[in-house]
């Protein structure tokens, strides 16, 4: 049905598609048949689609840069200055007005740790959905990424009282990037001192199972209503009930997606009022 010439040019244009080196003007037009030129058109389209994609990921890394270079120096500013302002208004003024002034200093230093951690997270979140940082597990203790994730919310619950109990006591291990890991665990951890009372105790077990370990994180805060668990993993979403509290929904949507790049997941058991429990299943092999 077709000539040999036909399948060789046919062959020759998917293979210089294949190596990345396609070009439309390698081809003349006159000299090819209608399968053909409707084939140059195709995987003309394909490499232009690719080439595009290519400058956009390009853009996004360099904005993404560019966000977290320049807002790093105002930032640290910010702070500096708050700081010194503080010390001055402790010198200076009298009580009653150094009370009023005390008070609006440390909401401009509350707000401004609070853009802080959004800037953070926003660029944590742009650089995994890009790929422009690379998840890379490697077989290691499970042990070791409990611990460290305890130790980084420690002041935290401190702050509350909250006592954080780890009752593992084995040496199993997962397949698990030990920085991204832990700070997808770190905010599971976060949102439950923040959602349980003061006083209270955070559980956190580990169960080993034939292709995955599962790390659970138990709180006895307010729990998660029904129709908000499908919900809760979404970027930015909070439930209206927790509107007023700390936080900007992130959290969550950054650990699911840690685990999703390292071949793992993540599940909620939870009723209205009694606490929740969060487990992420982390593979055991690669």
């Amino acid at each position: 049905m077709f000539g040999n010439k036909t399948l060789e040019r046919l062959g020759r244009m998917l293979d210089d598609a294949i190596a990345g080196t396609f070009q439309e003007g390698d081809y003349d037009e006159t000299k090819l048949s209608r399968l053909e030129s409707r084939w140059k058109q195709y995987l003309a389209a394909s490499a232009l689609s690719g080439e595009n994609l290519r400058r956009e990921k390009e853009n996004v890394k360099s904005l993404v840069s560019d966000i977290s270079h320049q807002t790093k120096t105002p930032m640290t500013n910010l702070k500096m200055y708050t700081a010194l302002l503080e010390e001055n208004l402790r010198a200076e003024m009298h009580m009653e007005s150094r009370e009023e002034s005390m008070e609006m200093l440390q909401e401009i230093l509350r707000q401004t740790e609070k853009m802080e951690f959004l800037i953070q997270s926003l660029t944590k979140i742009s650089r995994l959905e890009t790929n422009i940082v690379e998840v890379r597990p490697a077989f290691q203790e499970i042990s070791v990424l409990l611990a460290e994730a305890e130790a980084g919310i420690r002041q935290r619950a401190a702050n509350k009282e909250i006592r954080i109990r780890n009752i593992y006591t084995g040496n199993g291990s997962a397949c698990y990037d030990l920085k991204w890991t832990k700070e997808a665990l770190e905010n599971i951890l976060d949102n439950a001192v923040k959602y349980s009372p003061c006083g209270s105790e955070i559980l956190m077990s580990v169960t080993e199972y034939e292709m995955y370990v599962a790390v659970s994180v138990k709180d006895r805060g307010r729990g998660i209503r029904e129709e908000d668990v499908p919900k809760i993993f979404g970027r930015f979403y909070r439930a209206e009930d927790v509107q007023q509290e700390e936080g900007v929904g992130i959290g969550l949507y950054l650990a699911r997606e840690i685990l999703k790049k390292e071949n793992g997941y993540i599940k909620v058991k939870s009723a209205e009022g009694e606490g929740a429990e969060f487990i992420l299943y982390l593979p055991r092999n690669k």
